[in-house]
Parts: C-alpha cells; sequence; structure tokens
C-alpha cells in the first residue's frame, strides 16, 4: 500500500488554545522528519490525528485582525495607506485578471486546500485506529463543521462552488462545475448537521468547533440563502445584471417556497438561540449609558481584558483565539496580533488603518433614539454628544479620551484626548493635532476621515497598542447576537413583528438604548441599522449589504469625512499644550468628501467576486460570475 506523506505546518499545528496542544503526544515531537509524518502514523495516534485538525483550523487565518479589512470594502471603513488594492475592488475596476485585495480568510484557491484538508480527515477518521473513541468522533464533528464553514465562505463571496467531498489523488480528473447555489446550502446544512450530532456532549474549547457552533453557522446560512440576494425572482427583479445571467441556479434559487426559507432560517436560529447563552440579555428596561458602553466593550474584548466583564466570554460561540501558539504575522520581530497598531491613531505610533467613514458615524442614533441630523443645529454643534452608547466603544473622534500618550508625546498631550482636528493658536495661526496627517509625531500615517478605530483595541491603559502581544482579544467569528439578529430579521420577513421587536429591544436594553415602536417598513430599517451598529466591524456588513441588495447605499455613497476646527472664543487664551475644551474654543464640523485613495462606485457585478483567470484557465468546466 502506498504511503501517504502528510504535512504538518507549523502554522497548523500551533493554531488552537495553549490546552489543546499540550494534549499532543510528547513523543510527536521526537518524530523524524519533523515536518512530515506517514498517514499510518497520524490515523494510528490520537494526538497525532488532533494536530492534524489543528492544521485544518490554520486557514481560519487571523480572522478579521489582518492589516487590511473587510469594512474597508464597504460603508463603514475607509483604509488609510494607497497601493493596497482595495480601490481595485471600491471603483468597480476588478476583473477575472485583476483582483482586488481579499483575505486568505476567503480566497478561493485557500479555501480548497483547507477543504482538502477537512476531506482527509473525514475520509481518515472513520477508520482511525487510535482507541479513543470519543476524541475521534470529536474530531470527526470538527472537520465536518470546518468543511462547511470554508464551503459557505465561498459561497457567500462566489455564489455556488464546485462541492468536493474527497481528497482527490494524483491522477484525477480536477476539472469540475460549479454547484448550483440550491446544492450548495445543502450540503453545508448536510455537513452542519452532522457536525452537530458528532459534537453532541463534547467539550466546548475555546477557538474549536462546538455543537453550538455548528448550529449557530446553520442558521447564517439559511438566513442568507433565504434573502433577496439568493431569491431569484427578487435578484432579477433588482438587477439587469442578474436578469440576464444565463445561470442564475449558481448564485440564487431560480424559483421555489421563499417563505419555506424564512421559516427554515427562523427555526435555524431559534434552535441554536435555545442551545446557548447570551450577555445580559435578559433586560427589561435599558441600561445606563455608561454601563451600556461598558457592556459593549466588554464583548468586544470577549472577556479577555483587565478593563471589562469577564463574562462576556459567553457572547462568543466560535472564535479565533490569540495566544503565542499562533504563528507571527508575516514574521514581525514584535509577534502577536497588532490590530491596534494596524488601526490606532498615529499620535500614539499607530497606523490608521482603517478608519470609520462619516456614513458610519452618522448611523448611530442618538441617546433618545431619534436619528443624528447634521440639518439640527444642536446635533451640528456637539455631534459626539449624546449618542448611542456603542459610538464610545466603537469609534475614537476628536476630543475622546483615550490611552496615555508614549513617552516622547506625553509632554504633547498630557491629557490623553484624540486630537484630530485643527486649533487656534491665538496668533492667526493653527495648530495641527497630533494625530492629523499633519502631526508633529508622524505625518504619515494619520487617518484622512479624521476617526480612528476603539472596537477590538485593548483599553486598558497599561497597554501600549504597539507593545510586544499587547493584543490578545478574540475574534468573533460566530456570536451569540448575531443569532438574535437572524431570528429577528426571519421574523420580520414571516410579519412577525411584535416577536421581532420584544427581541431587537433585549439587544438595545443591553447598550442602553431606548426600545423601539416601529412597525412595517420603519421596523426593517430600524433593525437593518441595529445589526449594522451592533455588529459594526465584524465583517457583516459587506455581506448584509449584499444580500439585502442595497449596496449602492453603501458603497455607493461614497466616502465622507470631517474637518474639525477650533477658534478661541472672543477674550480667551490657547491652552499650552492644547486640550479639548468648549469653554474656551467654538468647534466646528464640516462634513466632506474624500476621494484621496479611491472614488468609490457601485456596479451591479460586484455583488460577487470573479472567479480568477488562473482558475478559470485550470478548469474548462467553471462558469464566471455575473458581469465579469
Amino acid at each position: 500500500m502506498r504511503k501517504l506523506i502528510i504535512p504538518l505546518l507549523a502554522a497548523g499545528i500551533l493554531v488552537t488554545t495553549m490546552g489543546a496542544l499540550k494534549s499532543c503526544n510528547k513523543d510527536f515531537l521526537n518524530t523524524e522528519p519533523l515536518d512530515r509524518i506517514s498517514s499510518e502514523a497520524t490515523w494510528s495516534d490520537g494526538a497525532l490525528s488532533e494536530a492534524f485538525i489543528y492544521n485544518v483550523y490554520s486557514f481560519l487565518g487571523y480572522g478579521g485582525f489582518e492589516e487590511q479589512a473587510l469594512a474597508a470594502l464597504t460603508d463603514e471603513a475607509m483604509f488609510t495607506h494607497a497601493g493596497r488594492n482595495i480601490n481595485t475592488f471600491n471603483e468597480g475596476s476588478e476583473t477575472p485578471s485583476n483582483l482586488a485585495w481579499m483575505s486568505d480568510t476567503y480566497r478561493w484557491d485557500r479555501m480548497y486546500l483547507a477543504i482538502r484538508q477537512a476531506n482527509t480527515a473525514i475520509q481518515n477518521l472513520p477508520t482511525a485506529t487510535f482507541s479513543d473513541a470519543v476524541l475521534k468522533e470529536r474530531l470527526l464533528g470538527e472537520a465536518y463543521f470546518l468543511r462547511a464553514y470554508y464551503y459557505q465562505q465561498l459561497l457567500r463571496f462566489y455564489g455556488g462552488v464546485p462541492l468536493i467531498d474527497k481528497p482527490y489523488s494524483l491522477n484525477e480528473d480536477y476539472t469540475i462545475a460549479r454547484n448550483t447555489y440550491a446544492e450548495c446550502v445543502a450540503f453545508i446544512i448536510a455537513d452542519l448537521d452532522k457536525a452537530a450530532e458528532m459534537l453532541k456532549a463534547k467539550p466546548n474549547t475555546a477557538g474549536r468547533a462546538s455543537r453550538l457552533a455548528a448550529l449557530a453557522l446553520k442558521s447564517r446560512v439559511l438566513l442568507y440563502a433565504a434573502s433577496d440576494l439568493h431569491d431569484g425572482p427578487t435578484a432579477k427583479s433588482k438587477s439587469s445584471t442578474l436578469s440576464s445571467y444565463a445561470k442564475l441556479e449558481l448564485v440564487a434559487y431560480p424559483s421555489g417556497d421563499r417563505t419555506a426559507r424564512w421559516q427554515a432560517a427562523k427555526a435555524a436560529a431559534k434552535a441554536a438561540m435555545d442551545e446557548g447563552q447570551g450577555y445580559k440579555l435578559g433586560l427589561s428596561a435599558p441600561e445606563t449609558p455608561a454601563q451600556g458602553r461598558a457592556n459593549y466593550i466588554s464583548i468586544a474584548m470577549g472577556g479577555q481584558s483587565a478593563v471589562g466583564d469577564a463574562s462576556a466570554a459567553v457572547e462568543l460561540i466560535f472564535q479565533r483565539t490569540h495566544t503565542a501558539l499562533y504563528t507571527q504575522e508575516d514574521n514581525w520581530p514584535l509577534g502577536g496580533i497588532h490590530y491596534g497598531i494596524n488601526n490606532g491613531p498615529n499620535g500614539y505610533h499607530n497606523w490608521a488603518g482603517n478608519t470609520p467613514i462619516q456614513q458610519l458615524v452618522d448611523d448611530y442614533e442618538m441617546m433618545d433614539g431619534s436619528k443624528f441630523d447634521w440639518n439640527n443645529a444642536a446635533h451640528k454643534a456637539a455631534p459626539f454628544s449624546n449618542r448611542d452608547p456603542r459610538f464610545y466603544g466603537t469609534i475614537l473622534y476628536d476630543g475622546a479620551p483615550w490611552k496615555p500618550r508614549p513617552s516622547d508625546v506625553k509632554d504633547k498631550d498630557p491629557a490623553d484626548q484624540i486630537q484630530s482636528g485643527y486649533y487656534d493658536n491665538g496668533s492667526g495661526g493653527i495648530i495641527n493635532g497630533i494625530d492629523t496627517r499633519e502631526s508633529p509625531v508622524e505625518n504619515w500615517n494619520g487617518s484622512r476621515t479624521h476617526y480612528y478605530t476603539r472596537k477590538f483595541i485593548d483599553p486598558n491603559p497599561a497597554l501600549a497598542d504597539n507593545q510586544s502581544n499587547a493584543q490578545v482579544i478574540p475574534w468573533p467569528f460566530i456570536r451569540y447576537t448575531e443569532l438574535m439578529l437572524n431570528y429577528i430579521e426571519a421574523s420580520l420577513a414571516l410579519g412577525q413583528e411584535d416577536e421581532a421587536r420584544t427581541m431587537l429591544n433585549k439587544i438595545r436594553f443591553r447598550s442602553g438604548m431606548p426600545a423601539v415602536t416601529d412597525a412595517g417598513t420603519n421596523l426593517v430599517n430600524r433593525y437593518r441599522n441595529e445589526r449594522r451598529i451592533e455588529m459594526a466591524y465584524e465583517e457583516h456588513r459587506y455581506h448584509d449589504a449584499r444580500r439585502w441588495m442595497i449596496p449602492l447605499e453603501t458603497v455607493g455613497r461614497g466616502i465622507k469625512q470631517v474637518k474639525v476646527v477650533a477658534k478661541l472664543k472672543a477674550g480667551k487664551s490657547p491652552l499650552v499644550p492644547y486640550r479639548y475644551d468648549p469653554t474656551v474654543y467654538d468647534y466646528t464640523y464640516t462634513v466632506e468628501d474624500n476621494t484621496e485613495n479611491e472614488t468609490r462606485k457601485w456596479f451591479d457585478k460586484m455583488y460577487f467576486r470573479p472567479i480568477s483567470r488562473d482558475e478559470m484557465n485550470r478548469n474548462d468546466k467553471l462558469v464566471q460570475n455575473p458581469g465579469y
């Protein structure tokens, strides 16, 4: 019998929690050669089989903590630095031979490599000869879950894809046609049902699949399947590009009972909710604004920060854990995951990567639940006051309190406030805020929108954003509140407004926001905005805007920024060093268009990503996505 030699990638072995790695047999470390283990050895040893599954997890990458974020491909953020192929997508110039930036966590070739690894495990684990039957079933359940997860990544970016359920041998025909959207959904759901059954009563280890994770992912897949973009008649009525696509079945259900699909989505969300537990979702009245903000920050920290409530970790259903066991990003000498340095203010020696745009800021409600409005004189005079508490847990704005400045900047800002504006110096000139692109600290990496990301950056004042291994926050692939939002959306689609409102208000109460009383279209719009705000920067908005078929209102709105100018009040002297003080300065806020890096446009081909020219050339049975 020919031996299959299985490479164990360093990134794969070291891909889950410290405790998981410790479960490996120590003799494994002495295996020769260290990077290649025979198939017989792998599937005869529980620890080696577990290490193989860790390798399948490794394709999850850094989750949403990469330097470029999916937020920058929608109306959440602008990517500050030019030359990263972000504009290729946002300007609609992406083609099969000129691909825009894509994260490894959903790239076609990477996902199929991950699927091949999962298929290898699924093929071999049933006949594995190690004696621990419980571990064997758990690993097989995890393999089914991961295969389903990677296929749903492909499905939501590309539509229907070729379904491959076994590892190909060397001499097999690799050409295969795309399966329909419906076939892909059915395949993924079948895998998740198997995973849920096999993972029943198994340990729930942070960073690894669980029964609840399988049920939760099923909820997401079925919600997407019921949405406008994937209902053929609806999609055709809203897009001429999709209407003229000859293979609509690749990206949508050409026909069928859409009500049944919504019912299935609601039932799946309910089943997952019944087996899980969210964070502070049983309130009957709003929290105080301060507590609402603290709750939201605790959720973003995944309970892992010294600042916040550790019990918020219960919110996370499937997460990417951050420990020293993960390989260093790009082999950086600092190690760890550098979300803080990637996105934090340049006046702290950070890089301002994925900065919030004005459209996101404007969509945060006022504390009384009313819409923010630049035509309201009180709102315009103090746009960062009296907003939804989640705003203060997500966005750093001019005058916002933040961490202690680095030692070489401390004398310029002893107040530790974000300075993204321009301030009267009392002599006819201006003081450039130290977090602007004209900063006296660093002037190449400031925000172009005059906002910075706060969410997912540990607010512990003892941790500098660019400190080695400072960022230990888990990435939330799936969290409990997503299930509630899925349930609300399905309920609305089925006309069950009372049920939807009750659930929506539970989420709002936790954040300190008042109950909603809307109905009809207003309630749907309120729900959509709630989902946008609650899960900002969590890689949902990109997909939600598409499946709702509203991206002309998201990416199509372009990028807006705010310019903050402070003029001294009559008789006042400038503060030296400067600090935010509305008793000394009159602040004006001017919204402007920003086209420095990109001029955003929307074309309907952008509903789906193109299959690369190389993939099309390798497999002549593939059909390209609409519009390319």
